[in-house]
């Protein structure tokens, strides 16, 4: 896909049917600083908007689409649970393999700004296997050659999915009471609003800073 150069931002967006993923599409739609936004999808989206291209993507052969990626900034939403997934396998196929390979192509393609949403915990060394998934992921991206990457870590995102997640559900209940104690050395573990992760990863996409960042939410 050739893009024209426009004025404002342009966006690769990764990731656009989840949760935090589908709030920044909304978002980057209604902020006049995007000029385009590029959307990366398993299926067809339903959103239509002058400044939006999707792109229907098989994640297995991302690399024979590589052409659908130009832009200034990636921000890459993309990942599953064990649930969905069906083994550990293919969770990492998702939120590992398919991330940093995402992340390759854009390099490649000179793309400068790359924002991921990763998780509070990610560890490369970890012995939890999706904490260990997820630092693994950050720290691959975070070698490649791009001017500035963002991993952002959040905790349990709060919001309303299109699938169910029992678990999740659950975990939203009780997210009042252990807020509670999630102050001090612990603040990074309570929980926020999928939202208010968006919103910072479209600040970013916009941003001119450089170097490796690390975004936690506290508040």
């Amino acid at each position: 896909m050739d893009v024209q150069r426009q004025s404002g931002t342009r966006v690769l967006l990764a990731g656009a049917t989840g949760l935090v993923g589908g709030h920044c599409l909304r978002q980057l739609l209604a902020d006049a600083d995007i000029g385009h936004v590029a959307a990366l999808s398993r299926r067809p989206l339903e959103s239509t908007h002058p400044k939006l291209n999707v792109q229907v993507v098989d994640f297995e052969r991302l690399r024979e689409q590589a052409g659908a990626i130009e832009a200034d900034a990636a921000l890459c939403c993309l990942g599953t649970t064990y649930r969905a997934s069906g083994s550990p396998e293919a969770f990492a196929k998702v939120d590992h393999i398919y991330v940093v390979e995402l992340a390759k192509l854009a390099a490649a393609r000179g793309v400068s700004r790359f924002v991921l949403v990763s998780a509070v915990g990610a560890d490369a060394s970890s012995p939890m296997f999706y904490n260990r998934l997820k630092g693994r992921a950050e720290a691959e991206i975070s070698d490649l050659p791009f001017a500035a990457v963002h991993l952002l870590r959040p905790s349990l995102l709060l919001g309303e999915r299109a699938e169910p997640r029992p678990i999740e559900d659950w975990s939203k209940q009780m997210a009042p009471f252990w807020s509670l104690f999630a102050w001090g050395p612990f603040s990074a573990y309570r929980p926020v609003q999928a939202e208010a992760v968006a919103a910072k990863m479209v600040e970013l996409a916009k941003s001119r800073s450089e170097g490796i960042h690390v975004h936690y939410f506290k508040s």
